[in-house]
């Protein structure tokens, strides 16, 4: 039997009252408890969310597919990603202050990271409400990656000294090897450590003479690898916020930043829900169904949210997701099946299951990935849209849609 899709489990942080909690009823439409006031989120919350991506049935010319582990909605197909919402995080929690252990502890098993930031600096540091146009979310985003940055240090620099003279004795393969279990607890690979010392040209060097500085080049190199971070830009219909996050862009060139309205997205799925409007996660604009369904003030409030989707192309919420995925983590959709022609599986359904495989996977990893004996037992794969033969080494194409074969 065939394996599930991989699970990709993306976390969502953030401080108390920026509306990740907010975010995360919007993206998953779990109820959780919505609260001013510090350290709501006690436990991490998971629920199920989506990547948006149309369907390749539309590319092949079917009429339609019958998806297993998905969703293909007006051609729209949505891929099931895990969204963990972690315990709101305030300055010094690598120290222990607040929930911050719990926070760091939670954030181990997450694959990409959500940062949720009020764009309207209404909120303070340590997430009180104040005045919109108070706060610099731009300190947020470096405040959040110095906690981060600083958590990991701590378990990193832990009897340094000791364990890089046992390196040095090491050749760069053991190393790695060596580093990243050091870091296993953490979800870092060794792909990741050979990455991030040839990134920092530390694969020249001893780690024995790596002083304070080369250790959390190394560290931050590896957080931004290993745990790429998106940057939710919330509260973007506030009117200050707009400025402020023009300014983000501007002084964050390096991050991916999207901006949000998670509060608009939230109502927008439960009218939806209800079937006062029609809406799809991730359409630019929703079309109200009913009018009598809703208040005056309602309708006034659906229409000003219309003029900020109209400015931005949508609320933001599943472009923040797509983001984390697509760009953070770098997957690719792929479509396995085991008739090339009829693109089914042996019940007949059309393109049952879409993959997010990282970038640059090989024919072989997904033999791998749907199950370990097909893995074992790969002779060849078909790329199902050209009838082509490909070998173990093909390297995967976003949209392909692939028939793996194996020995019997």
């Amino acid at each position: 039997m065939a394996m599930p899709p991989p699970k990709i489990y993306i976390g969502l942080l953030g401080k108390t009252n920026v509306g990740k909690s907010t975010f995360f009823s919007a993206a998953t439409l779990i109820p959780v408890k919505i609260e001013n006031r510090p350290f709501v989120t006690l436990e991490p919350h998971t629920g199920i969310a989506y990547v948006r991506r149309t369907c390749i049935h539309k590319e092949l010319g079917l009429p339609k597919c019958t998806p297993v582990t998905s969703m293909c909605i007006n051609g729209e197909r949505f891929i099931p990603i895990i969204l963990v919402d972690l315990p709101g995080l305030v300055k010094d929690a690598h120290r222990g202050r607040g929930l911050g252990n719990k926070f760091l502890d939670a954030i181990r098993q997450a694959d990409a990271l959500i940062h949720v930031v009020d764009a309207s600096g209404s909120t303070d540091e340590d997430g009180r409400l104040v005045k919109p146009g108070y706060r610099d979310p731009v300190e947020d985003v470096l405040e959040i990656e110095r906690e981060y940055d600083e958590w990991m240090y701590g378990i990193v620099s832990r009897d340094w000294s000791r364990f890089a003279r046992a390196l040095d004795t090491m050749n760069k393969g053991q190393v790695i090897e060596a580093l990243a279990q050091r870091l296993s607890g953490l979800s870092i690979s060794k792909e990741h450590v050979s990455i991030v010392l040839s990134l920092t040209k530390l694969d020249n060097t001893k780690p024995s003479s790596w002083g304070e500085e080369e250790l959390r080049l190394f560290i931050k190199t590896i957080r931004e690898i290993a745990k790429p971070i998106v940057i939710a830009a919330n509260k973007i219909d506030v009117p200050e916020a707009e400025d402020m996050f023009r300014e983000m862009m501007r002084r964050l060139p390096n991050r991916i930043i999207v901006p949000v309205t998670a509060l608009g997205e939230l109502m927008l799925r439960r009218f939806s829900e209800k079937g006062y409007i029609e809406y799809l996660p991730g359409d630019p604009e929703f079309k109200i169904k009913s009018v009598s369904a809703f208040t005056q003030q309602q309708l006034k409030g659906l229409e000003m949210l219309r003029e900020v989707m109209k400015k931005f192309s949508g609320t933001g919420v599943q472009k923040a997701i797509n983001a984390a995925v697509f760009d953070g983590l770098k997957r690719i959709v792929v479509y396995p099946v085991e008739d090339e022609n009829r693109y089914t599986d042996s019940k007949g359904n059309i393109l049952p299951d879409a993959y997010l495989v990282p970038r640059g996977s090989k024919a072989l990893d997904l033999a791998y990935m749907i199950h370990t004996d097909l893995g074992k037992r790969f002779l060849y794969a078909i790329n199902a849209k050209t009838k082509q033969r490909v070998g173990k080494d093909y390297e995967l194409k976003d949209g392909d849609v692939i028939k793996i074969a194996a020995t019997v």
